[in-house]
């Protein structure tokens, strides 16, 4: 069972920035970010594989950057320009086929 490990959540004003970690424990295929609002669906955030391709959803690329470090088993979300929107519980997941593996969530508020 492959555990995923979050950190980075918290509170930021409008405009700031965070940075999201997921360790995993074991060596994984594809990894990223999903998001879930007050309210509202899950939703894909980004993702990347092994050799570095990513791919995110809507304009979010526009402010945030996905990289990992293999040798480590860790992904990282880099979210800056947050915006009162962006408020959410951010789920990271990782893929080792044919299972898919979250973790618990780190909760990422944007107010001022």
């Amino acid at each position: 069972q492959v555990q995923l490990v979050e950190s980075g959540g918290g509170w930021v004003q409008p405009g700031g920035s965070l940075r999201l970690s997921c360790a995993a424990s074991e060596s994984v295929a594809t990894m990223g970010w999903y998001r879930q609002a007050p309210g509202k669906q899950r939703e894909s955030v980004a993702a990347i594989t092994p050799e570095g391709s990513w791919k995110f959803s809507g304009y979010l690329e526009d402010r945030f950057i996905i990289t990992r470090d293999n040798a480590k088993n860790t992904v990282h979300l880099q979210m800056n320009d947050l915006k009162p929107e962006d408020t959410a519980v951010y789920f990271c997941f990782a893929i080792q086929p044919p299972k898919t593996w979250w973790g618990q969530g780190t909760q990422v508020t944007v107010s001022s």
